[in-house]
């Protein structure tokens, strides 16, 4: 187990031991950082170190672990204490945010938040191995979760109003957006489906807006629809926690390996 003082000046320090927080304090040991990671109780610092561990063993062993460093290179880097100002003390960055299977990180800076801070930490992002996107002003939800939620929202719709049941609108996005989108972005999308995008903008702005006008108000997510959705994807997953958990493993797996593959195949 790695110990508090593994973590130098000039470091990381990490608020939070939960999933969220292993997860950072593992992503910036692979980039060669020293990590303090806090929380309020010693004994759930204790666990995350011990999960953390057995993790990193675990990415080893089926090749997933990130950086050139080896397991207890990593794990030295890496210490624990439940004193949020020695946590703190001299780290060049303090980290609450999740990553280890997604790399993307929205960097949100305050109107009054320097310009130079944004560009370090966006370097330092860059050097653990993540994508960091600059979102310029403060908006609810940021970008990710407005997409998810629009996303969400016309699914919801479809399912609510008998187009299409709960596992095909899965399949929709999985077999068929969510394989494109694994590589490029809706905009990108647009601009090679036409001779760029103004081509497709002058080929296919009226019949979007024509769609886009059928769609529905906001779904309240509750109720019957919420009902119908819950049993078809029980019927898939059964939400007791055991099932949960193996899904959600299978999941990351399938999130590392195709980590993998886009590292393989992406130009830099």
């Amino acid at each position: 187990m790695a110990s508090p003082e593994s973590s130098a000046a000039g470091g990381v320090a990490v608020i939070g031991s939960g999933l969220i927080g292993r997860s950072w304090a593992m992503l910036f040991a692979a980039g060669g950082i020293p990590v303090r990671l806090y929380d309020v109780d010693p004994r759930q610092v204790t666990g995350a170190l011990d999960n953390i561990r057995k993790e990193m063993t675990l990415l080893a062993q089926s090749g997933s672990l990130k950086g050139a460093l080896s397991v207890e290179e990593q794990l030295s880097l890496i210490g624990g204490c439940s004193d949020i100002r020695e946590a703190v003390e001299g780290a060049v960055h303090i980290q609450v945010n999740p990553p280890y299977y997604v790399p993307l990180v929205e960097l949100v800076p305050h109107p009054e938040t320097a310009p130079a801070t944004v560009d370090r930490t966006h370097a330092l992002m860059r050097k653990i191995g993540q994508s960091p996107v600059r979102i310029m002003k403060e908006i609810d939800g940021f970008a990710l979760n407005r997409l998810q939620y629009a996303i969400i929202s016309e699914a919801w719709r479809l399912v609510e109003e008998g187009v299409v049941s709960p596992g095909d609108l899965d399949l929709v996005m999985s077999e068929g957006l969510g394989m494109r989108y694994a590589f490029i972005g809706p905009l990108e999308t647009m601009h090679l489906n036409a001779e760029g995008m103004l081509s497709y903008c002058d080929r296919y702005s009226e019949g979007m807006r024509r769609v886009l006008k059928t769609f529905g108000p906001i779904p309240e997510f509750s109720g019957a629809a919420a009902e119908k959705v819950h049993q078809a994807m029980c019927v898939k997953v059964p939400d007791d926690p055991a099932h949960l958990a193996a899904r959600r493993e299978w999941r990351d797996g399938c999130l590392m390996r195709l980590a993998k593959l886009k590292s393989q195949v992406q130009p830099q």
